[in-house]
C-alpha cells in the first residue's frame, strides 16, 4: 500500500503540533514509521488519505463498539447539534444517559459526567480521599489510568518505596502518595498496606487491563483485592474506561463478579464523542459538590453533543444484549486463527483475551503483569504490524495496547486478517 499524502500531512503536522500528533502513540514511535491520516470510516473500515481501506482493530480505543459512523449515533448528534453544541447550563438529556447507565451497572446510585477518562480517574482519587481523610493510593505498574500527576509515577526499588516521578513536571511531593503494586500480585499489595496502615485512601486498578496488552486478572488476585478494601476501609476504584459498557451491560463489575466502590468511565459511554464519567454509592456521591466539600466541575462536562451520542449507543447495547455475545464469538474467533497460524510458524508467543479484548505478545512466557508483557520481543512485533499494515490491517500501533474489535466486523474480515498472518515471514 502506498501513504505518501499520510507522510507529507505528518511532515506538515510536526511543524505545528508536538510530534505531529495529539497523543504519543499514534506517532508510530514503538513500530517506526510515518502515522496513517484517516479521512473517514465507516462500520468495520477505517479510509485514509491515501485512499487505502483498512480493516479496524482498534475501534477509537474501544467506544466504537457497534462500528463507525454508526447510524443512530451519528443522527442523534446531528439532531442535537442543530439545536446547539454548548450551553454551559443543565439538560435534560444529561439525567437521562445518567438514569440508564446507572441502571444498567451493578452498584452505583449517582453518576457525574466530565470530559474525558483522565478526568474521571482524577475526579475519582479526589473524591476517594476526601470520603476517607486519606493521602495515600495503590496503582498497578502497567495500568494506565490517563495523565494526571497522581498517575504517572514508575515503579521504586522495592515493594514497600515510594515511587518516582516518570514524567518531567510531576513533583516529587506527588509521587509521595502514590504506591507501586504488581498486578496479579496480592502479596505486593498486603505489604504496601502493611506498611503504610491506615493511610490508604484508594487501590486503583484496570480490572482487565489494556495498556500492557490484555491482560486477566486472576480470580484469587481481583477479590482479594475486594477483601482487602473492605478489611481495611480503602476504596476500591474500577478504571472501566476501557471496559464499562464493553465486556458487558454491567462492564467488568458484571464479568467478573466483583463489586468496586467508584467506577470511572469514558470510550463507550459517549459514543464515540469525548466524554468520561465517574460513579459510586450515593453515600460517597454526595460529597461532591455542590452537595458537598470535594470540588470538581467543567464547562463542558455534560456537553449536549455527548450526551446525545452516549444516550444512543447505550440505548442500542441495553436493547440489544446479544451484541456482547456476537462481540465474544467474533473475538474466540479470531483467537483460534490467530493460534493456529502462529503455531504453525514456530514463533514462541502468547494470546491474551477476555471478552472483545486481545493482544498477542511474542514471549514464551505466559502475560500476566507489566514485567512479562514488556518481555514480549519488539522486534518481531514491529515486522507483525508493518506486515499487517502492508495488508490492510489496522492494529494498535504498540506491543502494550489492547486490541478492541467492533460488531461490523464480519467473519469474512476476520478470515482475511487470519490470512494476512500467514503471509507474514516473521
Amino acid at each position: 500500500m502506498i501513504y505518501k499524502r499520510s507522510s507529507a500531512l505528518f511532515a506538515e503536522a510536526q511543524k505545528y503540533i508536538p510530534g505531529g500528533v495529539n497523543s504519543p502513540v499514534r506517532a508510530f514511535k514503538a513500530v517506526g514509521g510515518d502515522p496513517i491520516f484517516v479521512k473517514e470510516a465507516k462500520g468495520a473500515y477505517l479510509y485514509d488519505e491515501d485512499g487505502n481501506r483498512l480493516i479496524d482493530y482498534i475501534a477509537s480505543w474501544g467506544p466504537l463498539i457497534l462500528g463507525h459512523a454508526y447510524e443512530p449515533v451519528i443522527n442523534a448528534v446531528i439532531e442535537k447539534a442543530k439545536k446547539g453544541t454548548s450551553f454551559g447550563m443543565p439538560t435534560e438529556i444529561e439525567t437521562e444517559l445518567a438514569k440508564l447507565a446507572v441502571s444498567m451497572v451493578p452498584n452505583i446510585d449517582k453518576i457525574r459526567f466530565v470530559n474525558s477518562g483522565t478526568e474521571a480517574c482524577m475526579s475519582a482519587i479526589r473524591l476517594a480521599r476526601g470520603y476517607t481523610g486519606k493521602d495515600k493510593i495503590i496503582k498497578f505498574a502497567g495500568c494506565y489510568h490517563g495523565h494526571s500527576d497522581s498517575f504517572l509515577i514508575q515503579a521504586g526499588s522495592g515493594a514497600v518505596t515510594f515511587g518516582s516521578p516518570n514524567s518531567p513536571g510531576v513533583t516529587q511531593g506527588t509521587a509521595k502518595d502514590t504506591l507501586l503494586a504488581k498486578y496479579n500480585d496480592l502479596q505486593s499489595v498486603r505489604e504496601l498496606v502493611r506498611a503504610n496502615d491506615g493511610e490508604i485512601a484508594a487501590i486503583i486498578i484496570e480490572p482487565v487491563a489494556g495498556n500492557m496488552g490484555c491482560i486477566i486478572p486472576k480470580d484469587e488476585f481481583i477479590n482479594g483485592l475486594r477483601q482487602i478494601c473492605t478489611e481495611e476501609g480503602i476504596l476500591l476504584i474500577f478504571d472501566e474506561v476501557m471496559t464499562g459498557f464493553r465486556l458487558g451491560k454491567g462492564g467488568a463489575q458484571e464479568a467478573l463478579g466483583v463489586d468496586a466502590d467508584i467506577l470511572c468511565f469514558g470510550k463507550v459511554i459517549g459514543g464515540g464523542l469525548p466524554v468520561g464519567a465517574f460513579a459510586a454509592r450515593a453515600d460517597i456521591m454526595s460529597h461532591l459538590a455542590p452537595e458537598g466539600p470535594v470540588y470538581q466541575a467543567g464547562t463542558l462536562s455534560g456537553n449536549p453533543l455527548a450526551m446525545a451520542a452516549g444516550l444512543a449507543m447505550l440505548t442500542e447495547l441495553n436493547g440489544t444484549p446479544e451484541v456482547f455475545e456476537s462481540l465474544d464469538k467474533k473475538t474466540a474467533y479470531l483467537h483460534e486463527g490467530f493460534d493456529t497460524v502462529l503455531k504453525e510458524k514456530g514463533l514462541p508467543y502468547q494470546i491474551n483475551r477476555f471478552g472483545s479484548m486481545i493482544s498477542v505478545h511474542f514471549t514464551e512466557d505466559p502475560v500476566v503483569d507489566f514485567e512479562t508483557s514488556a518481555k514480549g520481543n519488539n522486534d518481531t512485533f514491529k515486522k507483525y504490524f508493518h506486515g499487517m499494515l502492508e495488508q490492510g490491517i489496522y492494529l494498535p500501533p504498540s506491543a502494550f495496547e489492547s486490541y478492541f474489535l467492533n460488531d461490523a466486523i464480519s467473519y469474512s474480515d476476520l478470515d482475511v486478517t487470519i490470512d494476512a498472518l500467514k503471509k507474514l515471514d516473521l
